[in-house]
């Protein structure tokens, strides 16, 4: 209900309340029975607020007839984002969605619970995701990011026809009306990393192709794709970082695995960023890690070509941060000596003083260090997930948060899964945790009201009086 709402009454389409919603449903397995009606609140407020007072969104009409074939459409699409055109945008895609549920376009009504098969979901991500890694870094990564929460929202929601057309042309927009790293002096001086990237670019196809032959060979190698690739994606040489990835994918490197790669090397920014820093620079940092994540989902549900393009664009954007890393903030190591007599309840308490660190400011390390504490310590994942989930939902909705705690937690499980049963947990889920961590605690506490109007509607819906006499 929320998504629908969201999408037919908001002109200027998909944006962060929507995105604020899909980060709370993937965040409800995570949290606690009682903590889940707060988190739709939150998601579903977020939409509210954002719609409110808003004009509606009217749908284009599919083109009638035969519908072109999806790689037409696909062109087609890509070249009226080219030129700015939100509403030849938006047919393409509209038409795109129809023709996956039988090929005429002519807008007929009885299609719109036709459910889109599989393949062709797949092939709407890819055209999506095409287009929007066709320039680079463009919005600061949130084109990308809403995109990928759009996807996620019709995998909860349902791959009604109907229901995807509504959803994925309020993406349209965004689309067209984005700016584009290519007019950022940022990524042309004094560096210009988008004639590296061109450059680049003309040898990947060549390099995926290759890759596909060595494949066998990736899987035996003794490294993951993370040891060998954060060196270079932490350093101070962009073209050495573009080196190393492209070299990965002719070795056999699935483009998944190496855009999880640059995931974790995102998370590291904000896992080591100093605090003397800007306090907005927390954004710069999260920026990159959200675009990241959504590369590496995006990548796991799709074997777009076009967007490996993406893995090297939050690369460079994870060059750019290097100066926040500038001291660094050291990573927490596993226990010397290994778990002592006791330590695992004594760090299962401990856990129970995280929520009274973040009621003061300025708890960023001390809070870290507890996380790393309990996760070295053996204490347990999922219990920690669930306090995080409430120190979260506690505060006032703040998007740049919210997308953290949650591109985090999908880190972590993807990380926590490679994981043989029994084993210690990784160093590199650690760290992921403790960047969620630390940026939680950055903006926390905050005024809490948002969270004192949930519990007077509680109680309202439980039927107890507010006040007597």
């Amino acid at each position: 209900m929320g998504l629908e709402h969201g999408t037919r009454y908001r002109e200027a389409g998909w944006g962060q309340g929507l995105t604020m919603l899909t980060c709370m449903l993937n965040l409800l397995p995570h949290v606690a029975a009682d903590d889940r009606p707060r988190a739709l609140y939150h998601g579903l407020a977020a939409v509210a607020r954002e719609t409110g007072g808003m004009a509606p969104r009217f749908l284009m009409r599919a083109l009638p007839g035969q519908a072109p074939d999806q790689e037409t459409l696909k062109r087609w699409f890509r070249q009226f984002v080219e030129v700015r055109d939100a509403e030849g945008a938006e047919r393409a895609l509209v038409s795109a969605v129809r023709a996956a549920c039988g090929g005429a376009t002519d807008g007929n009504d009885s299609a719109d619970a036709a459910v889109v098969p599989e393949p062709a979901r797949a092939a709407i991500a890819d055209m999506l995701f095409t287009a929007a890694t066709d320039h680079r870094y463009i919005r600061i990564g949130h084109v990308l990011d809403f995109t990928n929460k759009a996807l996620e929202a019709l995998d909860q929601a349902g791959w009604q026809a109907g229901r995807a057309e509504q959803v994925l042309s309020s993406l349209a927009a965004g689309y067209a009306n984005a700016d584009r790293m290519e007019e950022s002096n940022a990524w042309r001086s004094p560096l210009d990393l988008i004639a590296l990237l061109e450059a680049a670019f003309g040898g990947l196809t060549a390099a995926l192709e290759t890759g596909q032959a060595h494949a066998a060979d990736w899987l035996g190698e003794p490294l993951t794709a993370r040891a060998r690739l954060t060196p270079a994606l932490l350093g101070e040489d962009p073209a050495a970082t573009v080196a190393a990835l492209l070299e990965a994918l002719r070795a056999g490197c699935p483009p998944a695995e190496a855009a999880g790669a640059v995931a974790y090397a995102a998370a590291l920014r904000i896992a080591r960023f100093h605090t003397s820093n800007e306090f907005s620079d927390w954004d710069t940092a999260l920026h990159t890690f959200t675009f990241a994540n959504a590369v590496h989902q995006g990548l796991r549900r799709t074997a777009s070509a076009g967007l490996v393009r993406g893995v090297f664009d939050a690369a460079m954007s994870i060059y750019l941060d290097r100066f926040l890393n500038v001291p660094a903030v050291p990573l927490p190591e596993p226990l010397a000596g290994g778990v002592g007599a006791g330590a695992r309840e004594r760090l299962a308490a401990a856990l129970a003083e995280l929520p009274g660190l973040l009621d003061r400011q300025q708890q960023v390390e001390p809070a870290a260090a507890l996380v790393a504490e309990y996760l070295f310590a053996g204490g347990d994942p999922d219990a920690l997930l669930a306090v995080l989930g409430r120190l979260l939902l506690r505060e006032d909705r703040d998007f740049h948060t919210i997308q953290t705690v949650e591109a985090a937690f999908r880190q972590f499980a993807l990380l926590r899964a490679e994981a043989a049963a029994g084993a210690p947990i990784a160093p590199e889920a650690v760290h992921v945790l403790v960047a969620a961590t630390r940026y939680l605690a950055a903006h926390a506490p905050t005024m809490r009201a948002q969270g004192q109007t949930f519990q007077i509607a509680q109680r309202l819906a439980r039927g107890e009086r507010l006040f007597e006499g």
